[in-house]
């Protein structure tokens, strides 16, 4: 039957109004006189794309020449949100070397005075949690070892790149989304900012500014989760040709200031308060990190809540899961007294080495998220977006060095660096929890003590929409808010700054009329509530789906079960801080 699966609905069955790639690839440039000209555009002002920046202009200086030819824009960085790292989120746990390597002169202390570092963990602790009330501490796993990394916030980490990069000489466009990928006889040769100022039919208002055409020698894209010009490339040069399809995980987080600090790092593992039964299809875990302000002195956590979004229950929601999960006795003392003061939600991609694209393509190189580096077993992904930034500035100086067009070695330069390697011990190792939690145990373990060598050869994946979906009852467990230590969806939009415009144009698309099962799964799953059924709708069969777009934070995991996050106006969205 069409549009189910064992008698389930599959979301890709109802693909989202999007006519990619023609929709997000502009054939040529406008007249000279009518585009801004730069040397290298980058396309994302997170980690990765900023590590990119700061490490072509730190080569760049000490070749006065080239930098001069580069014209009066050497570099220039377009970031969609109010500042960059405006909408960046990790855990945060990060491998120094990459940090240490891209700012030599810079100390751990110096990175803590700079307010993007929190402290070197000295101490771990891993948890079953088997019950709402039990806790098991078991073992750390090798994957899960963490001791000597630094705990760090990604979006303070970009607030410091990007001064850098403009100390250095970088032109930073913040508020300016990239909505086409310029392609001219075959090669990347820009991009195309979007218009400002359209109402919410297209229509053009009293403060309309045009896009414009943003031409470049290089383009880096470094869109992180879901990119919209990453997805058309990957479309447009068939990179993806022989490699898995890429998988999601959906992230919540909040940052507390607490009364007592907490001495170490702690993950758990459920199986509460997921479901077990491979029917659900839920697989998670937790992360609680202590951050020390030295600036203010004062004593912060880091707690979060991820999920596959390989899950069948379509009242899965993983804001409420972390809700039920701070009332669990381990979470509650070390909150007790304290106060949430961030709260923010990403998706990530799960997908691995097999599933990464190919990274280069004529005039533009992928990097970080965008080109999925996330280790996700080990909840690690921040020094792989660094590490491919710093590659990817080093690879571009060269070509421009050399006056030579081919960027193609950044490929065996990132699979012979710390990122390859990592990637490619893990790179069986996921695959298996798309049989669930309880089957997949033995195998993830084999895989990680072997480092990849066992199982053998290279698992399959199937896209998460491709996931039948049912209307079970997980949202029975879900706490109701007391705005104390649990809170809904819209009053954590709230502290994001989240600053969207009523009237601004639409950003998501779905389709609008689907099947119960489909709109529930976005109502649940997407953590700011922008997805709403009508009280008076049908309790099976198709529904009318009511889409309040302004509450969205672009954590794009709708992309990941049937709809699609396209870029929204430049300086929409959160404006996250210290997530």
């Amino acid at each position: 039957m069409a549009g189910s699966s064992n008698g389930r609905v599959v979301p890709a069955a109802y693909p989202p109004p999007v006519d990619s790639p023609r929709e997000f690839i502009k054939r040529g440039l406008d007249p000279e006189d009518e585009l801004i000209e730069v040397g290298v555009a980058i396309v994302g002002g997170g980690t990765a794309g900023l590590a990119a920046a700061n490490r072509l202009l730190q080569l760049l200086a000490d070749d006065p020449e080239l930098m001069e030819s580069l014209g009066e824009v050497p570099v220039a960085v377009l970031e969609k949100a109010k500042t960059c790292g405006g909408h960046t989120l990790s855990g945060a746990v990060v491998r120094p070397e990459p940090l240490q390597e891209l700012y030599p002169d810079m100390t751990r202390e110096d990175w803590r005075k700079e307010g993007f570092a929190f402290g070197e963990v000295t101490k771990e602790a891993v948890y079953l949690t088997p019950t709402s009330k039990a806790k098991v501490r078991i073992p750390t796993p090798p994957n899960f070892k963490n001791h000597g990394n630094e705990v760090i916030s990604v979006a303070a980490l970009a607030r410091y790149q990007q001064r850098i990069a403009e100390e250095q000489g970088a032109y930073i466009l913040t508020e300016t989304s990239a909505t086409q990928l310029i392609v001219d006889e075959g090669r990347v040769v820009g991009v195309r900012s979007g218009d400002k100022g359209r109402g919410k039919d297209g229509q053009p208002l009293g403060n309309f500014e045009p896009g414009t055409d943003i031409k470049a020698r290089y383009v880096i894209l470094a869109e992180g989760c879901w990119g919209s010009l990453t997805g058309a490339a990957i479309r447009e040069f068939d990179l993806d040709r022989d490699r898995e399809p890429q998988v999601w995980e959906l992230g919540v987080k909040e940052v507390w200031k607490v009364p007592r600090p907490l001495d170490r790092l702690i993950h758990t593992m459920g199986p509460w308060p997921l479901k077990l039964s491979s029917k659900y299809g839920q697989v998670g875990g937790t992360w609680i990190y202590p951050m020390k302000d030295e600036r203010t002195g004062d004593d912060l956590v880091s707690i979060g809540f991820v999920m596959e979004l390989e899950y069948a229950d379509a009242t899965t929601s993983v804001h409420d899961m972390l809700q039920l999960f701070k009332l669990h006795p381990l979470v509650r003392g070390i909150l007790e007294g304290g106060e949430r003061v961030a709260w923010g939600a990403k998706a990530l991609p799960g997908g691995g080495y097999w599933s990464m694209p190919k990274l280069s393509m004529p005039g533009a190189l992928l990097v970080g998220d965008a080109a999925g580096m996330v280790d996700t077993m080990a909840l690690k992904g921040v020094h792989h977006c660094i590490n491919s930034g710093k590659i990817a500035g080093e690879v571009i100086y060269d070509a421009l060095k050399a006056g030579e067009d081919s960027i193609e070695i950044y490929e065996e330069k990132i699979e012979n660096s710390i990122t390859g390697r990592e990637l490619y011990e893990v790179r069986n190792a996921r695959q298996p929890l798309q049989q669930g939690m309880i089957k997949a145990g033995p195998a993830i373990g084999m895989s990680i003590l072997s480092k990849g060598k066992l199982p053998p050869g290279r698992l399959k994946w199937h896209k998460n929409d491709e996931k039948g979906m049912f209307i079970g009852k997980t949202a029975e467990i879900y706490p109701r808010p007391d705005n104390r230590y649990t809170f809904d969806k819209l009053s954590s939009v709230f502290i994001t700054g989240n600053a969207t415009r009523d009237d601004a144009p639409n950003h998501i698309r779905v389709r609008r009329n689907v099947p119960r099962e489909v709109a529930e799964t976005w109502k649940w799953m997407c953590p700011a509530g922008v997805y709403e059924i009508p009280e008076d709708a049908p309790e099976s069969g198709n529904v009318d789906v009511i889409v309040n777009y302004t509450n969205c934070v672009q954590c794009g995991a709708i992309t990941a079960k049937g709809g699609r996050l396209t870029t929204p106006e430049g300086g929409d969205g959160p404006l996250y801080t210290i997530t």
